[in-house]
């Protein structure tokens, strides 16, 4: 039987929660496929009083039906029981749990809740009368619903300004496993591979449970990718358009921005990415809003001008690799991978997607650098070409500021052995960090820092680095 990896915090909250001498009601959301379920069957030992799974694009009346079938076995009735409307649905929800001993804490669990909310159902209204109305004013209902329409979960719930407001007990984020837990995961599933083996399998899988979960241990790495990718309708070549239809109303636009994304993999700014998409900007905020909420982008600001211009960065590892190599691929070989992954071009592709690993795994990073304790602030930094003055452009993915007025400039570098700086790339860092000092002008000590996966070879050039951290950091806790 699968194992539970990591989530210790979520588990504590809902063992928090079980525990109570309340009624709870608790959210569960996070980015399709990261797990939620599989915690919640897990921490309540898949033992519910009542439970229910929404379905995927069904009108009301089939969601109604599908709901009363779920209360006749929970009763053990002999029919189906019929419902006109929401509210008479929990109306009989919450004479059955009134009918259950008053001795114990009574579970239910309503999944995938937001496919539920049809137009015009008025299922959110009724919702709200059956915890407001009843569930709230006892002490003895667990109520957990859950959802991968983030968006959803958090506009309707946890900020819903109507009669649920300030109603949600806990609201609990499941986010992608780290480095760290990805190799628990795989040594969990006999999945004997090195450190830089999961490390390349993170460039792909990130750290998506259900994608790892595919994974065959009797296959290399590159075998799997073959399988799950190439083989024609592999499970993950046709996961995309699926996985964004399920998360998001009107996907058309969600995957045009994160295309576009994918495309400047250096990141753009809202203005940059509203030149480029036309989505008028009231829309755009909100499909930027809910990408991020869903893991699938990220949003930091610019060093020194941190309340504007804000970088919107595509991290979503699954998307990425997908518009690199598969999108658009019409290729009968199913063994494209075995046949190129030693390759240039592979090669460069792992050397910016380790550039993203290192950004959504920042704590290690300072831990490695000692400098975990000391408050600090990341930030990316770009400076464009300045003909006029005879300065270059430049551009530093991960800066990080510390509050002892020390700033780290981050460089990372991925490479199949130790990284040796030359003569040129020390001229290099040396010409970006006086054109970061000139352009901030900032007073702060300055560092160069190195991000390698094996670290930096000997010689007479590696002295112009301060400080450095490797993969083996980056799978710390």
């Amino acid at each position: 039987m699968e194992k539970l990896v990591g989530r210790e915090f979520e588990i504590s909250e809902l063992r928090r929660c079980y525990e109570s001498n309340r009624s709870e009601f608790i959210i569960i959301y996070g980015r399709r496929r990261v797990g939620k379920t599989f915690l919640i069957d897990k921490f309540f030992h898949n033992t519910y009083d009542f439970t229910y799974v929404g379905g995927h694009n069904l009108t009301t009346a089939k969601q109604l039906k599908n709901f009363a079938k779920a209360m006749k076995k929970a009763q053990r009735l002999p029919h189906v029981p019929k419902y006109n409307d929401w509210s008479e649905a929990f109306d009989d929800l919450e004479e059955y749990l009134e009918s259950l001993p008053d001795d114990k804490r009574k579970v239910v669990f309503i999944d995938e809740m937001p496919w539920m909310d049809t137009p015009g159902s008025e299922f959110v209204e009724s919702l709200e009368v059956f915890w407001n109305g009843w569930a709230a004013r006892r002490s003895d209902i667990v109520f957990v619903a859950s959802g991968s329409a983030t968006s959803w979960m958090v506009d309707k719930l946890v900020e819903n300004q109507g009669g649920l407001h300030a109603r949600i007990t806990n609201n609990i984020y499941i986010r992608p496993f780290t480095l760290q837990e990805t190799e628990v995961y795989l040594r969990n599933a006999n999945i004997a591979w090195s450190r830089y083996e999961i490390l390349q399998s993170y460039m792909i899988f990130g750290g998506i449970p259900f994608y790892l979960s595919l994974l065959n241990k009797n296959q290399s790495l590159v075998q799997n990718i073959d399988r799950l990718f190439f083989r024609k309708n592999g499970e993950l070549r046709v996961e995309f358009y699926e996985l964004y239809h399920a998360l998001f109303r009107r996907a058309g636009m969600y995957i045009d921005i994160v295309h576009l994304l994918a495309q400047h993999r250096e990141g753009m700014t809202r203005n940059e990415i509203l030149k480029a998409s036309g989505i008028e900007g009231k829309t755009l905020t909100t499909v930027l809003r809910n990408l991020e909420r869903c893991d699938f982008i990220i949003c930091y600001s610019q060093y020194g001008n941190k309340k504007k211009d804000a970088i919107f960065r595509l991290v979503d590892f699954y998307t990425l690799f997908y518009y690199k190599f598969i999108d658009g691929d019409n290729s009968k070989d199913e063994s494209w991978w075995s046949g190129h992954f030693q390759s240039h071009d592979i090669e460069q592709w792992e050397g910016t997607t380790f550039e993203l690993i290192c950004i959504t795994h920042i704590p290690q990073i300072k831990k490695a650098l000692g400098i975990h304790g000391v408050p600090s602030s990341a930030y990316s930094w770009r400076a464009a070409h300045d003909k006029e003055n005879g300065q270059k452009g430049a551009q530093i993915d991960l800066v990080i500021e510390r509050s002892d007025h020390t700033i780290h400039l981050c460089e990372m570098k991925f490479c199949r052995g130790k990284y040796r700086i030359n003569e040129a790339y020390e001229q290099r860092l040396r010409e970006r960090m006086e054109t970061f000092r000139t352009k901030t002008q900032t007073h702060d000590t300055l560092l160069h820092t190195m991000i390698t996966t094996f670290g930096l070879a000997d010689g007479v050039h590696t002295s112009i680095i301060h400080s450095q951290a490797t993969m083996e950091n980056l799978f710390e806790g």
